[in-house]
Parts: structure tokens; C-alpha cells; sequence
């Protein structure tokens, strides 16, 4: 699972070829929550308060990229998925 991000200790990862709906995975430590693309909620799973927010503040900004990269995993042809920066990242 190619993590396609890390911002404030927590990594954003995504499956080649995963089942729907479009999600990714956010591991913090031992914690980790399955995400929503569409709306940065969790949809399985448990991150920490404040992870939680940063997550789906991080989800928002980068909701466009986040469908890129769900669309190219998505191929499972071994293209790489690409990197979306973080919220500790300079503009």
C-alpha cells in the first residue's frame, strides 16, 4: 500500500485496485481509520481527536488530487500513484 502522503505523524496510504467507495487509509502510531474521499469522514476505523481533524481539513484541500489518485490506483497496471503534499508542507 504506497503511502501517498505524511503530515503531523500521520501517513495517508492507498491500495492499488481497492473496493469502493473511494477511500484511503490514515495510520497514526497503532491507529488507523479507513477515510472518505468525498467527505473526510471515517468510515471504519479510529484516529485520535485531533488526527481526525487534520485528516479531513487535509481531505478537503486536496479532494481533486485525492480522485486522481483513487482513478489512477485504480488501473492496477503498476503506475505510480503520485504524491499529494501534506498540511505541514510550504505552498
Amino acid at each position: 500500500m504506497p503511502t501517498i502522503s505524511w503530515f503531523y505523524g500521520i501517513s495517508i496510504r492507498m491500495f492499488f485496485a481497492d473496493h469502493a467507495p473511494p477511500h484511503f487509509h490514515a495510520v497514526m502510531g497503532r491507529q488507523k481509520a479507513m477515510i472518505s474521499i468525498e467527505t473526510g469522514e471515517v468510515l471504519k476505523g479510529d484516529l485520535p481527536l485531533t488526527a481526525r481533524r487534520l485528516v479531513r481539513e487535509w481531505t478537503l484541500r486536496y479532494n481533486e488530487d485525492l480522485k486522481d489518485v483513487w482513478d489512477i490506483g485504480q488501473r492496477a497496471d503498476g503506475t505510480a500513484m503520485g504524491r499529494i503534499p501534506g498540511l505541514d508542507a510550504d505552498d
